[in-house]
């Protein structure tokens, strides 16, 4: 018999009882510190981030936009706040409908969703979670990008509710993070994660299989520290190549070879098995359906990796 793999999905239902799901929000006005220049250039060489929420993309980021901001005295808050619940309310209806969701953890998803002051992020956090049949906050951001005021408001609002931050582990290899052109260190991720669960605050890590010059056993070392770390959760990737990235131009010119399937089913199923049970898993794979995809093409059919992934699994005694 196979062991089931602990599943965000499992360890929601086990806290509330019932069907939760995550409703990915995204807000014009965030962006990031490596795209508008506070740290960096154009952002990590794979990312044009509307492939990571394409149904959202008419909520473009704004460069710098909040950086100056000090109050709430803000022409474009009541905007975003507007967005924020059209938004869930659309996608809780579908969820609802789809899968018989009855509660929900906003997903603050697309950008660095704590690069913005502390008074501006209390007004979204605190809107979302006003929505009716929501327990929780899920907010990705980037180790550079929270400070101490963030997370010991954070602190307190774990008292009340569900809050989740994650962060883009990606690597713990510098040189891997200087050819993404990441903007940060390995120990810049370490830091913040160790700092987060010394709050009290739940963290999942995300996880980038095939990264520029990775090996097997690099991949599965970055595995390894995120564990060792302590992390509450985990999201799985292959790096995949879009149009309109850094990373696109580089495979055109055959300075980049993304990963092979196999070598990912590999790579994958050695590190869930070596995972902590505790460990909750939120994602396997990822990939996207339309013509922005340029490689590798195994990729676009995420029903088709996921089958291919349990295939695989069984055979070392797991299943998803």
């Amino acid at each position: 018999m196979c062991k089931q793999i602990f599943t965000f999905g499992h360890y929601l239902r086990e806290k509330f009882g019932c069907k939760v799901s995550k409703v990915p929000i995204s807000i014009s006005g965030f962006t990031c510190p490596n795209i508008d220049g506070s740290v960096a250039k154009g952002g990590c060489t794979f990312c044009e981030n509307d492939s990571f929420s394409p149904s959202l993309d008419q909520t473009k980021p704004l460069k710098g936009f909040f950086l100056n901001m000090d109050s709430l005295e803000n022409p474009h808050l009541q905007k975003q706040l507007d967005q924020l619940q059209w938004q869930f309310e659309a996608l809780s209806k579908k969820l609802s409908s789809d899968n018989g969701t009855q509660k929900y953890l906003v997903y603050f998803q697309s950008f660095t969703n704590t690069y913005a002051p502390l008074k501006t992020l209390k007004a979204l956090y605190e809107k979302a979670l006003s929505f009716e049949n929501v327990v929780g906050l899920s907010i990705g951001t980037r180790s550079d990008c929270i400070n101490d005021e963030t997370f010991e408001y954070l602190c307190e609002l774990s008292h009340k509710t569900e809050i989740w931050i994650e962060f883009g582990i990606q690597s713990i290899f510098d040189e891997t993070l200087e050819k993404i052109n990441r903007g940060h260190n390995a120990q810049n991720v370490k830091d913040a994660i160790v700092k987060a669960k010394s709050y009290g605050l739940n963290v999942c890590g995300h996880l980038i299989f095939g990264l520029p010059g990775e090996t097997k056993e690099m991949m599965l070392q970055t595995a390894q520290v995120a564990y060792e770390l302590e992390v509450d959760s985990l999201k799985y990737h292959p790096l995949y190549v879009v149009k309109r990235t850094a990373l696109a131009n580089e495979y055109m010119r055959g300075e980049f070879e993304p990963i092979a399937e196999e070598l990912y089913l590999e790579v994958l199923c050695e590190a869930l098995a070596a995972k902590p049970a505790h460990i909750s898993v939120q994602r396997l794979t990822a990939g996207i359906d339309d013509d922005s995809l340029l490689a590798p093409l195994w990729c676009k059919d995420k029903n088709r990796q996921l089958k291919a992934i349990n295939d695989r699994l069984r055979r070392i005694g797991l299943k998803y």
